[in-house]
């Protein structure tokens, strides 16, 4: 993928993740699913297998981010790859706490 802004959606090369771009940095990250680079949704997918078989996958409705926070990520369909960019795997973001109310 080239360009890389939110709203922007990018599918997995090899299996059924689908992804949309919340968070982006200015510069042009490589986003990639199980260690092979993402398409955009009109790219066709190529027959293959991700690189390990004991991947974690995608889960369905939920944000991936970095360790800085720098990308987001949501998932809109899941697959068996596990996500990165740049190198960097992408980790599930945790929900945040409501405020009491008491």
């Amino acid at each position: 993928m080239k360009v890389l802004k939110a709203g922007t959606r990018a599918k997995c090369a090899v299996c059924d993740t689908e992804v949309m771009v919340v968070r982006t940095p200015a510069t042009g990250p490589v986003l990639a699913c199980g260690g092979v680079e993402m398409l955009d949704m009109a790219g066709a997918k190529t027959p293959g297998a991700h690189g390990a078989s004991d991947l974690p996958g995608t889960l369905l409705g939920k944000r991936y981010v970095t360790a800085a926070g720098d990308v987001e990520l949501l998932c809109t369909k899941g697959g068996k790859g596990q996500l990165s960019v740049n190198g960097e795997t992408l980790a599930v973001k945790e929900a945040k706490p409501l405020p009491s109310s008491d």
